[in-house]
C-alpha cells in the first residue's frame, strides 16, 4: 500500500499568528521553487483509533495539524490541533442558524470569534459554495474584539475576506480573497505507482503569507461539514 502516514511529528513550534488580510502578490502556483507556496497532503481521518477526523503532513511527510473527533457525526464544536494536540483553532456551529453557519475562535475559547462562515446557497451561483468573513467589533474596528459593555452578537459585525469556489466533493477548489486573488486550493492527490488514492486524500496548496496554513485547513474543515461525504450533495 502507498505510505500515507507521516514520517515523523514535525518540531511544536510557538502558537502562530493568523494573517487574515491578503497582500498584493502574483496569482497562486503550485511549483516547488516558489517558496511562499505550501503544499500539504490532507488525510480523512484521525491517527487515532475509533476516531473521525483529518491528519495533515507536510511535503517532507512531517505532521502539521490534526483533528480528532470521537464520532463520525457532525459536530457542533471542532478543534484544529499542532502535532502535539495543542489546540489551534475551534471551529462552532452557530446555534439557531438556519443557513448554516459557523463561528471561528483562536484555541479552545468561546468568546469573540476571529472568523464565521456561511454556506452560500443562491441559485444564480453555483460556483460559489462558502463565504468566510472576519468577525470585526463595531466599536473599534478590530478583528476578534468586542465592547466589554456589550454582547458579541450585538457588536459584531462581518467583513467578507475568502470566497470558496468549486467542488468540494470532487476536491476541486478554490479560495479567493476580497480583490479576487487566489490564495488557496484543494486538489486531489495524484495516483503514485497506479495507485489511486480517492477522495480521502487530498492536496491543499496555500499561498503565504496571503493566508496562514491553519485558517486554510480550518477552511477544509468547514466545506468537510458543510459538503462532506454525509451531505451527498452535488458540490
Amino acid at each position: 500500500m502507498t505510505k500515507v502516514y507521516p514520517n515523523a511529528t514535525a518540531p511544536v513550534s510557538e502558537k502562530p499568528k493568523l494573517k487574515l488580510n491578503a497582500s498584493p502578490t502574483s496569482t497562486l502556483t503550485s511549483t516547488s521553487d516558489d517558496n511562499s507556496v505550501v503544499v500539504l497532503t490532507v488525510w480523512k481521518k484521525s491517527l487515532l483509533f475509533n476516531c473521525d477526523g483529518f491528519t495533515v503532513f507536510n511535503a517532507h511527510g512531517n505532521l502539521v495539524f490534526r483533528v480528532d473527533n470521537y464520532s463520525a457525526a457532525t459536530k457542533a464544536e471542532i478543534i484544529l490541533m499542532d502535532p502535539s494536540g495543542k489546540s489551534l483553532l475551534t471551529i462552532r456551529r452557530k446555534k439557531l442558524s438556519l443557513s448554516g453557519e459557523w463561528l471561528m475562535y483562536e484555541g479552545e475559547t468561546a468568546v469573540n470569534p476571529i472568523l464565521s462562515a456561511r454556506k452560500h446557497v443562491n441559485l444564480l451561483n453555483t460556483k460559489s459554495l462558502a463565504r468566510v468573513s472576519s468577525c470585526c467589533s463595531s466599536g473599534t474596528g478590530t478583528t476578534g474584539s468586542s465592547s466589554s459593555s456589550s454582547s458579541p452578537s450585538n457588536s459584531i459585525k462581518n467583513l467578507m475576506i475568502y470566497e470558496i469556489e468549486g467542488s468540494y466533493t470532487q476536491r476541486c477548489c478554490a479560495v479567493y480573497d476580497g480583490k479576487r486573488r487566489r490564495v488557496a486550493e484543494i486538489k486531489r492527490k495524484e495516483a503514485v505507482g497506479g495507485v489511486d488514492f480517492g477522495m480521502d486524500v487530498f492536496r491543499l496548496i496555500v499561498k503565504q503569507p496571503e493566508i496562514d496554513s491553519s485558517v486554510a485547513m480550518a477552511v477544509v474543515i468547514l466545506l468537510d461539514q458543510m459538503f462532506g461525504s454525509s451531505k451527498r450533495l452535488s458540490t
